[in-house]
Formats: structure tokens, C-alpha cells, sequence
């Protein structure tokens, strides 16, 4: 226990409002979905609160069975859990024990890494290439320290970047044979149809986690779900929690997963909120990237301690916002998509904190 680190992947806008004693005027460094959960789920989840005195049901038999044929799969080869990263925990439980390699990307989704450590995995990374996860050089890395899980997140975070189906499908051609790809495809729903692999659901090599938290708004809700072949999918019912997902997540689900109509209104709503933050980047002198996700990366043009400035700018303007982690995509913030009220204050204050910026770090050279 004493070598664990003591630290958490992130630290969440409500400590940050603890600490500074004030709500933020906008809320827009979480990648949450601000347009909220389908109006039909929440009327659904209302209506099942009644019922919280009974557990939810361990199997999550209908939503399970609602996500098989969506996909048109089979049950089996679908399994619900507490989020991804509740799901990521499970299987890095069954994978990873004292020395295991795991090989990721230096500055991806550190809530992964979180587990790997926390039961011992031996973290081995590569370097982003252009500012995305290399299929190439995590394929190269597997083939020479054969680790039991590689990680890669399609759409990336904390970039907004992607791998298209065919660098995927190239980098699981040539992976070791004992090794796993783990495809974090969180924010699939916002990509591009070249970054979605198709769905080959009895592929050993592939375990694919998508979420409820993002494109349906649900995040804190705590719903994601692994897609994967029969027997790996069912070697989670021998380390998760069974009572894990409670009656009103899997009612909000079922009905979200159903609407969706609501679904392609949130992804349009979410693509002019992303086309306003780069305007707003272009307009201030700053680059945005490219994004398939839900928020976009700005490019501060200098470096880490310049991010991490007007970062600080924005948050005391009352702004949360976040930024990579590892340079040098650390030179970046991460803007989520906001509704009109937010990106209308941002707007206000973005030239006045990034004109502070510039003072301050050019005192501090």
C-alpha cells in the first residue's frame, strides 16, 4: 500500500469551488454534456426514483439486451458497468497483476494508468505523433516488451484527435498474440465515420468500452458498457461489483439509448459549440485542433507554463477548463463544449486573460 502514489487522476471542478469559495460562472473543462440527458430519460428516471429502496438489477438484463440489439449482437457479448473507468478497473483487476507490462501513451486518459499502478502494472508509454496516440509506435512498443493490455482511446483524450479504422485494424494485425487492445472509444458518437472500427465481436485481440456519460449526457449517472467475444466479456462477472449499477442509471439508459433522435440534436448542438471555440481561438490569435470529441484543444503557441497561466487566468475569471497533463501537448487547454450563456462569457473573457498571460509569462523569462 505504501507504494502507491498518493494521487487521483483529476481534481474535480467541486473542490476547486470549495477552495476558491465561489461556483464557476461556466463549467467547461469536464467534457460533460451540458445539454443535459433525453428529456425522455430524465422523465423516466423520475418516475423510477419511487423505487431506490430496491437494488438495481445485477444483471442488467434490459439494457444489456436493448445494447445487444442495437448493435446486433448477442447478450453475451455485452457487459454494463459503473462507467468506464469503473469498467477499466475490472478488467485491468483481471489482466494486471505485480510487474505486469501495460503499454499506453505518454499523457493519454490517466484514469487508466491510475489502475495499472494500483495493482502493480509495470506502465511502459510512447509518445504522441502530430498530437495523436501512434497505432504504429504502440504496436512496435507490444511486439518488444509483450504486455498484457495495450490502451488506446479513439477519439483521443485529452486531444480531441483520432486513428482512422484502418491504422486500427493495421495495429491490431500486428500485435502480440498474448496481448489485448483495450479501445477506450468514449466520445465515438462525436467522430467521424473514418475512426470507427467495424464491430467484429468475436475478435479475442479487442475490447472495445463506450459510455452513456458523453454524447447522452449521463455522466453523472455512471453508465458505460464493454463490448467484446463471449468468454472475455464474462470473465467480468467474476471481479465486478453485481450490485454495482443502481435501478434509476439503468432506466436513464434504456430510455437514452432509445432516443435517438435526441441524440443526433446533441451532436449537432455539440458541433456548432466546437466550430464557436475555434472561431473564438482564430479570432484571440490561437489555433484550435481539429476535435471528434466533445471539447476542443486550444494551442496556446508556446509551451506548458504558458497553458498553465491562462488556464489559472480563466479559472480566476471564474471559467473551468483543464489541460494535457505531458508536454508537449501540455501547451494546449481544453475547452468542453458549453452552451450559448457559457461561450458567450468566454468570449468576453478570453482576450482579457490571455492578454494577462502574456504579461505574466513574459515577467516570469
Amino acid at each position: 500500500m505504501d507504494a502507491l502514489p498518493e494521487s487521483v487522476p483529476f481534481v474535480g471542478p467541486e473542490a476547486l469551488e470549495r477552495s476558491r469559495g465561489k461556483a464557476f460562472r461556466a463549467r467547461i473543462g469536464a467534457n460533460e454534456n451540458v445539454f443535459g440527458p433525453s428529456p425522455k430519460a430524465i422523465k423516466a428516471m423520475q418516475e423510477v426514483v419511487s423505487e431506490g429502496w430496491q437494488y438495481g438489477d445485477p444483471e442488467n438484463h434490459d439494457l444489456r439486451h436493448a445494447l445487444a440489439k442495437f448493435y446486433d449482437i448477442h447478450p453475451t457479448n455485452v457487459m454494463v458497468g459503473e462507467g468506464i473507468d469503473g469498467l477499466l478497473g475490472y478488467l485491468v483487476r483481471m489482466f494486471v497483476e505485480p510487474g505486469r507490462k501495460v503499454v499506453t501513451s505518454v499523457g493519454a486518459y490517466p484514469t487508466f494508468n491510475y489502475h495499472v499502478v494500483g495493482y502493480g502494472g509495470e506502465l511502459i508509454s510512447v509518445p504522441y505523433v502530430n498530437d495523436r496516440e501512434n497505432c504504429r509506435s504502440l504496436a512496435a512498443m507490444a511486439q518488444k516488451v509483450r504486455p498484457a493490455l495495450i490502451y488506446l482511446a479513439n477519439p483521443d483524450n485529452p486531444m480531441g484527435t483520432w486513428n482512422r479504422r484502418d491504422e486500427i485494424s493495421e495495429m491490431l494485425d500486428s500485435l502480440p498474440q498474448e496481448s489485448l487492445l483495450v479501445l477506450d472509444e468514449a466520445y465515438i458518437e462525436f467522430a467521424p465515420s473514418e475512426a470507427e472500427l467495424p464491430l467484429e465481436i468475436d475478435d479475442p485481440r479487442l475490447i472495445r468500452f463506450r459510455t452513456f456519460s458523453k454524447a447522452y449526457g449521463m455522466a453523472g449517472m455512471r453508465v458505460g458498457y464493454a463490448l467484446g467475444e463471449e468468454n472475455l466479456i464474462s470473465a467480468f462477472n467474476r471481479v465486478r461489483n453485481h450490485f454495482g449499477m443502481c435501478r434509476v442509471s439503468q432506466v436513464g439508459a434504456l430510455i437514452s439509448l432509445a432516443d435517438q433522435e435526441n441524440l443526433r440534436n446533441i451532436v449537432n448542438k455539440v458541433d456548432k459549440a466546437k466550430d464557436r471555440i475555434g472561431f473564438l481561438a482564430e479570432k484571440n490569435g490561437l489555433k484550435a485542433l481539429e476535435s471528434g470529441t466533445n471539447f476542443v484543444a486550444v494551442d496556446g503557441g508556446k509551451d506548458g507554463q504558458f497553458a498553465r497561466i491562462l488556464l489559472a487566468e480563466l479559472v480566476n475569471r471564474d471559467i473551468f477548463v483543464r489541460m494535457p497533463l505531458a508536454a508537449p501537448q501540455d501547451r494546449c487547454i481544453r475547452i468542453s463544449a458549453g452552451t450559448k450563456k457559457d461561450l458567450d462569457y468566454l468570449e468576453e473573457v478570453f482576450p482579457i486573460a490571455l492578454e494577462k498571460s502574456y504579461q505574466l509569462y513574459s515577467d516570469a523569462e
